[in-house]
């Protein structure tokens, strides 16, 4: 399995998690995309430090090629996918401890 192959899946899979096992749908509220805004601009600052550097490298051909600050694009699905089904079990276990 390629990482872009991996990085797709992880997208997918958070998406599954927010809409149907927890259904909180973050994904139609505002409030998120402006919260992942701000995630995704102190993301974009440290692969780009890191990848821009050498520190972290990647396997061409397991790869796009598309980088964006230097990071390849497929960082931004994991970070995505990371930043959606941590925020959406957060959001399910205050509702679970909400309700009792």
């Amino acid at each position: 399995m390629t990482y872009t192959q991996a990085a797709v899946l992880g997208v997918l899979a958070a998406i599954a998690v927010d809409f149907f096992v927890w259904r909180t749908r973050l994904l139609t509220r505002r409030v998120w995309w402006v919260s992942y805004a701000i995630v995704v601009f102190f993301q974009l600052m440290t692969n780009g430090f890191l990848t821009g550097r050498g520190i972290v490298l990647y396997n061409p051909d397991d790869i796009l090629g598309v980088r964006i600050v230097y990071a390849p694009v497929e960082d931004l699905l994991f970070g995505f996918a990371m930043v959606l089904l941590t925020v959406s079990t957060w959001v399910r276990l205050g509702r679970t401890r909400a309700s009792r």
